[in-house]
């Protein structure tokens, strides 16, 4: 029997892809529902991306995806990885269900490969490429269902008390008390490839308690316990604090493709888009959201 012709068009419909696999329209739904075909959503239809259905059903034929009839690994309600104010504030405000657990983009990365959330924010540097997020994307969740979408641009930069000798840049941090981030957070892998770059020698700093969040980044500054945090422009705005800012940070969201359709992420993608979240993040200053849902990776 001859095997029905690939269109040639970008898109595929659900009629187009169920006459290619010689399936029930019906089943295609249910492979879409389940992530277990790539598959796009787009004014309410889903389309199916020609090239990527090509390579899902080459990788399937040598053995490499698992069976599109298998259940995929039910993921928990969690957004993983960096915290991030403007989304802490976006979950919650919302209300769309979602619960969160921020530990640093690494921690937050390895996690989503382990099924453990539905999404991880990421703000993960390549001083090689020079690029954000996708490098270490493309190396550790290469096989994972799921796409990687614009957050927000952030302003990232030192944080320091009012009235005080603050420093003009990395360098001059030398002798002065700073607060650590984790080894798991993108802060941490940011601020060691600056300071290197700098010829700043993080021998010549005094270190206070490690950091979890940007929250307790700078409130520790606030409090006098340091004297600068590698921190966030809406952090230090938030906490009455000076801010000289060093780089602008690409954070994104990679995101599991089944979750995607769900309707906490769903509702979640809504607010974002609306006009009280524009507002808000412009109030926080720092952030620029103009971008916010580009795709920037497909796995």
């Amino acid at each position: 029997m001859q095997e029905p012709a690939f269109p040639d068009h970008e898109y595929l419909t659900v009629k187009e892809l169920a006459a290619l696999l010689r399936l029930k329209e019906r089943k295609i739904y249910d492979l879409a529902a389940t992530g277990a075909v790539p598959c796009s959503k787009a004014t309410g239809k889903l389309l199916f991306p020609a090239d990527e259905i090509r390579n899902w059903i080459e990788q399937a034929k040598s053995g490499g995806p698992p069976d599109a009839g298998a259940k995929p690994v039910a993921r928990p309600p969690i957004v993983l990885g960096s915290h991030d104010p403007l989304l802490d504030w976006a979950i919650r405000q919302s209300r769309c269900g979602l619960a969160s657990y921020y530990d640093g983009s690494l921690d937050g990365l390895e996690r989503f490969a382990r099924s453990e959330g539905m999404a991880a924010g990421l703000h993960i540097h390549d001083a090689k490429s020079d690029l954000w997020n996708v490098p270490a994307v493309s190396d550790q969740a290469a096989n994972q269902n799921a796409v990687l979408i614009s957050f927000a641009t952030r302003r990232r930069g030192l944080v320091y008390r009012a009235g005080t000798d603050g420093p003009t840049d990395l360098a001059d941090l030398a002798g002065r008390r700073i607060v650590p981030r984790q080894p798991e957070s993108g802060t941490d892998t940011l601020f060691r490839e600056l300071a290197a770059k700098d010829g700043l020698d993080l021998q010549s700093l005094d270190f206070a308690d490690v950091a979890r969040t940007e929250d307790e980044a700078v409130e520790t500054v606030r409090r006098g316990d340091a004297d600068a945090a590698f921190g966030l422009e809406a952090e230090a705005l938030g906490y009455g604090l000076e801010f000289l800012p060093i780089i602008e940070e690409q954070f994104a969201l990679l995101v599991d493709r089944k979750a995607w359709f769900d309707p906490p992420f769903q509702t979640l993608l809504t607010f974002c888009t609306s006009a009280v979240f524009t507002a808000r993040a412009q109030a926080y200053g720092g952030y620029d959201t103009t971008e916010f849902g580009t795709v920037i990776w497909n796995a």
